[in-house]
């Protein structure tokens, strides 16, 4: 796998990006900031489930000043998303955001941008630049015939450029699509011209189930070319999802390798046990071990131990029997019935 290293690095509260810095996870809440106590709450949760920056909507006075509150009792860097009125992200940063997401196209003329820039540079904040296929400028639309990969890459550079002309360079750059081909090729054509950290995502994915696939087809293609700095899978559904989606996608491109990853068996006419209600018990099981191993759930003995040779534990069944293997070799028989309770035993003593 190519890895774009060659990125600036940029500071996020106590979290860097690019340089070849690890890959981190983001979600978004979807309380109303105002609530500070949901709001909390609900990144308190993320933060658990190993989301490593929050981006919080600030529509309002109330919202932007919320962030001061909320800072003091959470761990990971706050991200004010700010939409039109630019006023917000002033209060946002006087309020302890960690970083500003803004598209400057949508929060008025040049002395509106400038404000936010320089009150960003006086405290070293940096800039997300977000651009989305929904909303891009009609002239582009209409130079390239419709929305474009270029007309996306065109438009997140314009932006780029007119916040380096106000002297700030620290930024990081998202172009987003809900289309997957488009959103590949946008991020191919986006990171042969900058050197900025990106954040990427395919937004509006849909629901937990649709949105995962095309979020792990999407993230994948262009995840696996070395393109990409911070991630988030946008989900119709609970933003624990989206977590959760998000580390097994990098844990699939070998890009994570913290906690226990679980392969299993497709099922056929051989499988004799409940292969697919044990699969999910044990992925279910998993989640309380901070181990970097393969755990194979196999649903026939007889093709078990050579399939799960690749896995450091791997359990198998059949005809009333349960078998025990480390890297494919057998090291124990017990009943059938005790298969989770022996794989949890393994991993409780695990060194």
């Amino acid at each position: 796998m190519s890895i774009r290293n060659h990125t600036k690095v940029i500071q996020i509260g106590d979290r860097k990006i690019g340089g070849g810095n690890p890959i981190l996870i983001q979600s978004m809440t979807n309380t109303r900031t105002e609530d500070v106590e949901a709001t909390v709450a609900q990144i308190l949760e993320l933060e658990k489930a190993g989301c490593e920056i929050i981006r919080c909507t600030v529509p309002t006075k109330e919202a932007a000043e919320a962030i001061s509150q909320i800072k003091k009792r959470i761990h990971i860097p706050l991200v004010a998303d700010i939409h039109f009125d630019y006023r917000m992200a002033l209060l946002a940063i006087e309020n302890g955001a960690d970083k500003i997401r803004i598209n400057p196209g949508n929060i008025g003329g040049l002395d509106r941008i400038r404000a936010v820039v320089d009150a960003c540079k006086e405290r070293g904040l940096p800039i997300r630049v977000g651009v989305n296929s929904g909303s891009l400028e009609k002239d582009l639309v209409e130079k390239y015939g419709g929305v474009t990969a270029k007309g996306l890459v065109e438009s997140a550079l314009d932006k780029t450029h007119l916040i380096e002309e106000l002297g700030y360079d620290k930024l990081v750059i998202s172009i987003k699509s809900s289309q997957v081909p488009l959103c590949i090729e946008a991020h191919q054509l986006l990171a042969k011209e900058t050197d900025y950290p990106l954040h990427v995502g395919i937004t509006e994915a849909g629901t937990v189930y649709s949105g995962t696939i095309k979020s792990a087809v999407g993230l994948g293609a262009i995840l696996s070319q070395g393109i990409g700095d911070t991630i988030r899978v946008s989900l119709s559904g609970d933003p624990l999802e989206e977590i959760k989606a998000a580390k097994k996608i990098l844990q699939a491109l070998g890009l994570r390798k913290n906690g226990i990853d679980v392969v299993s068996c497709p099922t056929c006419g051989r499988t004799k046990i409940d292969l697919i209600g044990l699969a999910n018990r044990v992925e279910e099981m998993v989640e309380d071990y901070d181990l970097n191993l393969r755990v194979a759930v196999m649903g026939c003995a007889v093709n078990g131990p050579g399939e799960a040779r690749e896995a450091d534990l791997g359990i198998a069944g059949g005809d009333g029997e349960g078998l025990l293997m480390k890297h494919g070799e057998i090291i124990r028989k017990f009943p059938e019935d005790q298969l989770l309770q022996v794989l949890k035993e393994e991993l409780d003593h695990w060194s």
